[in-house]
């Protein structure tokens, strides 16, 4: 593509950083509101009220604010339903529902391999991007905090049965992630995780009811704080920073999010709900920020260059 009709969006880099702290932030203190919720409320039903809500008002936003139709044909209504089954229900009903049995900060932790999955699965595709050795590197000093954080001594023996289901969700959000990466879609980044929420949550709903958790359904207040911080803060807000790296960042840099948030959890799991945490999974967190720094610092942008060449999504 001739020099004049490269288009570099010059604010990108504050973009990325924005939706980096983003889901940093949100998405560790997800895991603690996560725990709460499920303590209080059915697990089905409660991913299910959360991200069909969450799509309601993504889909208004969309059609009030940007203008975008509702319209949208069947290839469309494919990815947004493969999208859908993989990062909501898939995912997010195979992580609340192990929630039930897990302290939220080792649910975290086992999100970490998160971006084991989208890193290497991310050198696929269409929109593959082959791994940097600086990229490898931070990849493997996340690993071995995450694995550190992971060390017997705060935590109880959780089942095995609860420990493969989040491992299940991690590999589906790692699916659900790089599919959206790889396809043509008309629709905008806002509409498509919009639609890719409601067809998700109308699936979880229906799951619940099915398993007659409607006869248990009881809002109290924590329970529905819980709700409200998950619905409308790490459904609506996080989502769309998440939606935009997909789109803007390389598979590597996206995967630091499942180094930092477990760190995140982590605290906040000892600090609110007195989870233990060994000097080990201390340790870890230290050692987690590092790989994060190492996978995202500019001297590791040599495969990011080849996404400034592209036009970025808006």
């Amino acid at each position: 593509m001739p020099a004049n009709r490269m288009r570099v969006d010059p604010r990108r880099p504050a973009k990325l950083v924005l939706s980096l702290a983003t889901i940093y932030l949100v998405w560790g203190s997800s895991f603690l509101f996560s725990k709460i919720a499920v303590e209080h409320l059915p697990a089905a039903l409660l991913a299910g009220v959360r991200f069909t809500t969450s799509g309601v008002v993504l889909a208004l936003v969309a059609r009030l604010w940007n203008g975008e139709s509702w319209s949208i044909g069947l290839v469309e209504l494919r990815h947004v339903a493969i999208a859908g089954s993989l990062m909501v229900f898939a995912s997010n009903g195979l992580n609340v529902w192990a929630m039930q049995f897990l302290p939220s900060h080792e649910s975290a932790l086992l999100h970490g391999t998160s971006a084991l999955w989208i890193a290497g699965l991310g050198m696929f595709g269409r929109r593959g991007h082959p791994l940097t050795r600086r990229a490898l590197f931070g990849l493997g000093i996340g690993f071995a905090g995450t694995m550190l954080m992971l060390a017997p001594g705060g935590a109880h023996e959780s089942p095995m049965y609860a420990k493969l289901a989040a491992l299940a969700a991690c590999f589906a959000w790692a699916l659900g992630t790089l599919y959206y990466r790889s396809i043509d879609t008309r629709l905008s980044a806002l509409m498509f995780v919009s639609l890719q929420m409601l067809v998700g949550g109308v699936m979880l709903l229906a799951t619940g009811l099915a398993a007659g958790e409607a006869g248990r359904w009881t809002l109290d207040a924590p329970g529905a704080l819980s709700l409200a911080y998950l619905t409308f803060v790490s459904s609506c807000l996080a989502y769309w920073a998440f939606t935009w790296l997909a789109l803007n960042a390389t598979p590597a840099v996206i995967g630091t999010y499942s180094y930092v948030n477990p760190a995140i959890a982590t605290y906040l799991g000892w600090q609110f709900l007195h989870e233990s945490l060994s000097k080990g999974q201390l340790a870890g967190m230290a050692v987690v920020i590092l790989g994060v720094l190492i996978v995202t610092l500019p001297g590791a942008r040599t495969v990011d260059r080849k996404l400034l060449d592209e036009p970025t999504a808006s």
